[in-house]
């Protein structure tokens, strides 16, 4: 069967449908994503919706017409957040299901492709899987696999509406994520992604930790690079950061800050005040070499004053972040912060939300000079259309965006750095200022580097970990 699987939203819905992709090809399956090109009739269609803002759910509705309107004859199975919610009422009842053949509920989402083979009776022809493939998905330019580590929040944010969707918290075995890696590893992706709703919390019901999945990661899988999803700043130990001696382990962090006034973290129930969160960071860049740190802001949080707001912009300035996720606050009915007085009107949102866009975009400059003039390792992901020619896209290991003009490979073979870690010297700043351009190092230059990257697990040297 061909299988079309389609995703919006997080990092984790991304690493599920990663997931199903896998085991569909297991089963025999033809799996392929949206941007594919395949002359082949779609025999099942996969969504993976989200629901964290109210334009996430109008996305995901717009997303099952579009795949209904293209695909009329395909079976369609639905999951997600937007599945687990009705926006009125924040109850378990979901969207409007006409023309969906089955929905799989967040609870049952490891079991999506056992429950369709069984509900749907789809054939099984595991004989003919080529198991030797890379992940299909990873055809269309995606060379980070994303690795779900856990599901599920234990603390109850007055904003979120994740919590409800996805429940309580769920680790998965520390063997089976690791060998998920090196699966990865094994077809030639050079990034992995840990990812979780909370991933921090990683292994509390199994007697676990993140630190020890980390190191267990790094110790025993082949994997040029491992990124950490977004993480919640508190409950990191000291073995955390000794992690991050290991030259794999990529210097960047999302620690989602939210806001800057610890009036409005109170408001919105964060376990992280601001000073807290200061000398978190502060922790962070004396422990990690070219430490770069990103994060999200809601603005417009019910309650936020004009003081609030300049605490949170003061905030952020001082940080430094590379890169801010904003995030204009919207009610998500369930959740108690809609039911809080004092909602912040729209116009004021607006303000705010350009404000901090001009000072995102000031610190982004201020984190790109930085780096000017210095040799780093680029992953090259995809391919990117730029003003002057077809170029290349990667980012630095610790996360900041590189363009490589085609032109400058000076008689190489472009089609070969796609999916390679290459070093390049950051020498300008792009012309819409959203990335570093570098150029190549001599062939010479450049050979050392990618056998240092490639080096065997067993002469890596030692792997840090945590008490």
């Amino acid at each position: 069967m061909h299988i079309r699987l389609e995703t919006l939203g997080c990092r984790l819905n991304e690493a599920e449908l990663q997931r199903w992709a896998r085991e569909f090809q297991a089963l025999g399956h033809s799996p392929s994503a949206s941007g594919q090109d395949t002359d082949r009739p779609v025999d099942l269609v996969v969504v993976n919706t989200c629901a964290v803002t109210q334009e996430a759910v109008r996305k995901s509705r717009q997303l099952l017409r579009r795949v209904q309107r293209q695909n009329p004859r395909a079976r369609l199975i639905v999951s997600g957040c937007a599945t687990a919610l009705d926006e009125s009422s924040g109850k378990p009842t979901g969207i409007d299901h006409s023309g969906i053949d089955l929905l799989i509920a967040n609870s049952d989402k490891d079991r999506l492709v056992e429950i369709a083979t069984r509900e749907l009776a789809l054939p099984v022809m595991p004989t003919t899987a080529q198991t030797s493939q890379a992940n299909p998905l990873f055809a269309r330019g995606r060379q980070r696999a994303f690795v779900k580590i856990q599901d599920g929040c234990r603390y109850q944010c007055t904003f979120c509406i994740t919590t409800i969707a996805r429940g309580p918290e769920r680790s998965r075995p520390l063997a089976e994520i690791v060998a998920e890696v090196q699966e990865a590893a094994t077809e030639g992706i050079q990034e992995a992604v840990l990812t979780g709703v909370h991933a921090t919390g990683y292994g509390a019901d199994i007697n676990s930790r993140l630190e020890d999945l980390i190191a267990a990661v790094l110790q025993d899988t082949d994997i040029p690079r491992l990124r950490l999803g977004s993480i919640e700043p508190w409950g990191l130990s000291e073995g955390f950061w000794r992690l991050f001696e290991n030259p794999r382990l990529a210097p960047h962090l999302h620690l989602p800050l939210q806001s800057g006034s610890d009036h409005i973290l109170r408001r919105m129930g964060r376990r992280c005040d601001s000073s807290a969160y200061r000398a978190l960071i502060a922790q962070a860049r004396q422990s990690i070499t070219d430490f770069n740190p990103t994060t999200d802001i809601i603005l417009g949080f019910p309650g936020e004053s004009e003081s609030d707001w300049r605490e949170t912009m003061t905030t952020v300035a001082e940080i430094g972040f590379s890169h801010v996720h904003i995030f204009s606050y919207s009610p998500r009915p369930g959740t108690r912060a809609a039911e809080m007085p004092e909602q912040v009107p729209d116009q004021i949102k607006r303000v705010r939300t350009e404000q901090l866009h001009q000072l995102a975009e000031e610190l982004r400059a201020r984190a790109f000079d930085a780096h000017l003039g210095r040799t780093m390792p680029v992953l090259l992901e995809n391919g990117f259309a730029g003003a002057r020619g077809d170029t290349l896209f990667g980012y630095t290991l610790n996360y900041l965006p590189v363009r490589l003009d085609i032109s400058s490979a000076a008689g190489r073979i472009h089609q070969d750095w796609l999916n390679q870690i290459e070093s390049l010297t950051l020498n300008s700043i792009s012309q819409d200022s959203k990335a570093l351009v570098g150029t190549p190092l001599a062939e010479s230059d450049t050979t050392a580097t990618r056998a240092d990257t490639h080096q065997p697990m067993a002469e890596r040297g030692p792997v840090a970990s945590s008490p």
